[in-house]
């Protein structure tokens, strides 16, 4: 029985893969979009909203359908929406009028997928049978660090080898990794989350609870806290280094990933000996100690050391704050990993955006945004303290 609830455990680790892959393949083409097809930068800026949107939306909508359908075919929907929206990007902008549309439609269809592998993964691998399901839990949200360093590696050498120009075959090619892995699910076992004695909290319930607020709070800063800086990771180290924008990608965004997903690995590996609420706590320090070292440090290469910091310490805090609400509200079942992920979108989406907020209002001084977010990792320090008290 473990050791086909290993196999479960191995596609929900190629999930995040997915995941990874329809949120960071088409950001690495949009120069090539805005100089084949003459879209305006706005147009394709507008292709990131339109991708979370959808993802938020997804996120909010699956409380009224997941458990209707059950996970297998949600798991199942997600990982065909997410390969059609990865085929139809090759084939759409090349057969329509505008090929603005084709791209656009083709994230819409792919976004559906994002937010259905965000709220039904973790759910899936929080229902297998597994010793030390906090350390399964952070090494599966590695998975997603690992993809995304994956896809930004491969797809770079790919484009030196064969060209820009045949992005599509690249696009079709990682299209193959859901397909396949959507078969995996039609035959790996997938536990309950809630089990047969026990009844799933009515959403109400869960809406009246407190610990699901401070949970809820503690998500949305945990996904600002990460995106704060990763999000402006690559402009901090052009701007403050004078660098290419190929080097600020790979010293700014692919070390946070790294050493993001290597913090994921490390709990992963040793959860067992470190208390997860010791460990998320010790973390949000470091944090907020990584914030301070980005915006007043006088050096640059200090400054981009400290966005290293940052993504070792924010590993942890999404995936804990996961773990912790399983345990804290164990018949939470499928709504509340569904608005937990809602809550970590919002964060994810807004911390940058408060970022850039504050930079612009101060003479595009982006040291002073992240100087001004030290109150995500505040406000997680908080909200642990009083998750301690409750």
């Amino acid at each position: 029985m473990e050791k086909d609830y290993q196999k479960t455990m191995y596609a929900c680790f190629v999930g995040y893969v997915v995941q990874a892959i329809v949120n960071n393949f088409v950001p690495l083409l949009f120069l090539t979009f805005h100089e084949t097809y003459g879209i305006p930068l706005a147009k394709i800026t507008f292709l990131v909203t339109i991708n979370f949107g959808i993802q938020l939306c997804v996120d909010l909508l699956s409380v009224t359908f997941v458990d209707r359908i059950g996970y297998r075919a949600s798991m199942i929907l997600a990982h065909v929406t997410s390969s059609l929206g990865l085929i139809l990007l090759a084939v759409l902008p090349g057969v329509l009028p505008d090929p603005y549309v084709g791209i656009l439609a083709a994230v819409v269809v792919y976004a559906v997928g994002g937010g259905l592998l965000e709220v039904i993964v973790s759910p899936v691998m929080e229902a297998c049978p597994t010793p030390n399901k906090e350390a399964a839990m952070s090494l599966l949200h590695s998975f997603y660090c690992w993809g995304h360093v994956g896809v930004v590696l491969i797809s770079t050498a790919f484009f030196a080898v064969f060209g820009i120009s045949n992005w599509r075959i690249l696009a079709v090619c990682w299209a193959l990794i859901p397909a396949a892995n959507m078969l995996a699910f039609t035959r790996v076992p997938i536990a309950r989350l809630i089990q047969e004695d026990e009844k799933e909290m009515p959403l109400g319930t869960l809406l009246r609870s407190k610990l699901f607020w401070i949970f809820l709070m503690l998500m949305i800063c945990s996904g600002a806290c990460e995106q704060a800086v990763s999000q402006w990771a690559s402009t901090f180290a052009e701007q403050g280094l004078g660098v290419s924008k190929t080097i600020g990608d790979l010293a700014g965004p692919m070390s946070f990933a790294i050493l993001m997903g290597t913090s994921r690995a490390i709990y992963g590996k040793y959860g067992d000996r470190i208390p997860l609420e010791k460990f998320i706590f010790g973390s949000g320090l470091l944090c907020l100690a990584s914030y301070l070292i980005i915006s007043l440090s006088p050096v640059p290469a200090v400054g981009l050391i400290g966005c290293g910091l940052c993504g070792l310490s924010v590993g942890i805090l999404w995936p804990g704050t996961f773990s912790m609400a399983s345990a804290g509200i164990p018949t939470g079942g499928t709504a509340l990993f569904a608005l937990l992920a809602l809550g970590g979108d919002i964060g994810c989406s807004g911390g940058p955006t408060y970022v850039g907020l504050i930079s612009s209002a101060l003479d595009n001084d982006l040291r002073k945004g992240i100087l001004c977010a030290v109150i995500f990792p505040l406000l997680l320090l908080g909200g642990l303290l009083l998750k301690g008290r409750d």
